[in-house]
């Protein structure tokens, strides 16, 4: 067994804790690592959860932690809680993933962050949109000659889901985006973002209706509209957490994660409504 994994969670019955834990049994088997300890703060549920899938289920971090070597805070639906967890999980000093959304806030995305520098540990956190065939593409242009990007994403509000086509641009244009300005607050909201050396980006979060994630990459040569295929995201993103783990060293700088939770951020200031704000 190379690795023994803790599932730390809000509620353990959840999409992305089941669809995890099937990965690392079944298409990721081979990396040899193991879930082999969970709690979550819904207690019974967790419990529950726990007994079907025959996780040894612990009331606590401090305990759990004899029985891991590494931490994947999920929560997915509550970032408002990644912070406590975080408190809990870090000072145990073990390599931490932590899904998305990131933090509620920047001010408690920063004090994650140095949560987990005074404690030595590596850790990252994505959305599942980190890794596409969008991004493969912007690597096969080359990043530096993307000069504008168009994203669309969905879900069921954008608080929670505004996140995946944030993170599929903020992986193609990076951290250095410095106006935002905001055009719709209902179920049509989209963001304008001007990122340094002239670059662009639209960002459509349109809720409550069938939106299929897709973006469109413009270089000085063309424009490409390219669907996104979403049927290896959640694989390729619990793979690059075991590549985490394995290597003991974050692959995503935290500035770009802390970015998108600033766009998050600004995207709620009124001022930012129908007019361009500094980020």
């Amino acid at each position: 067994m190379q690795g023994r994994i803790g599932f730390v969670d809000y509620d353990l019955d959840n999409f992305h804790a089941n669809v995890y834990l099937q990965l690392l049994r079944e298409e990721l088997a081979h990396r040899n690592f193991a879930v082999t300890a969970c709690t979550g703060q819904v207690a019974d549920s967790s419990r529950a959860w726990a007994e079907r899938n025959a996780v040894p289920f612990y009331e606590t971090v401090a305990a759990m932690d004899p029985e891991v070597d590494y931490y994947a805070v999920l929560a997915p639906s509550n970032p408002e809680v990644h912070e406590e967890l975080c408190l809990q999980v870090l000072p145990c000093g073990k390599t931490t993933y932590v899904d998305k959304t990131f933090a509620p806030d920047l001010a408690a995305a920063q004090r994650i962050f140095a949560l987990a520098d005074r404690h030595g540990v590596a850790m990252q956190s994505s959305s599942a949109l980190r890794y596409t065939n969008v991004q493969d593409r912007v690597r096969e242009l080359g990043p530096d000659t993307v000069r504008h990007m168009v994203a669309w994403g969905g879900g069921s509000s954008f608080d929670e889901y505004a996140i995946h086509p944030l993170e599929l641009v903020v992986s193609c244009l990076g951290s250095s985006a410095c106006r935002l300005c905001r055009r719709g607050i209902g179920n049509q909201s989209q963001l304008l973002i001007d990122f340094t050396a002239g670059r662009t980006a639209v960002v459509n979060v349109y809720t409550g209706a069938r939106t299929p994630f897709a973006a469109t990459v413009t270089t000085g040569e063309a424009t490409e509209y390219i669907p996104v295929d979403t049927s290896a995201i959640f694989r390729n993103t619990a793979a690059t957490m075991l590549d985490l783990f394995a290597s003991g060293k974050a692959a995503i700088d935290p500035p770009e994660t802390l970015m998108i939770r600033k766009i998050m951020d600004a995207a709620a200031w009124p001022e930012a409504q129908g007019r361009f704000v500094t980020l």
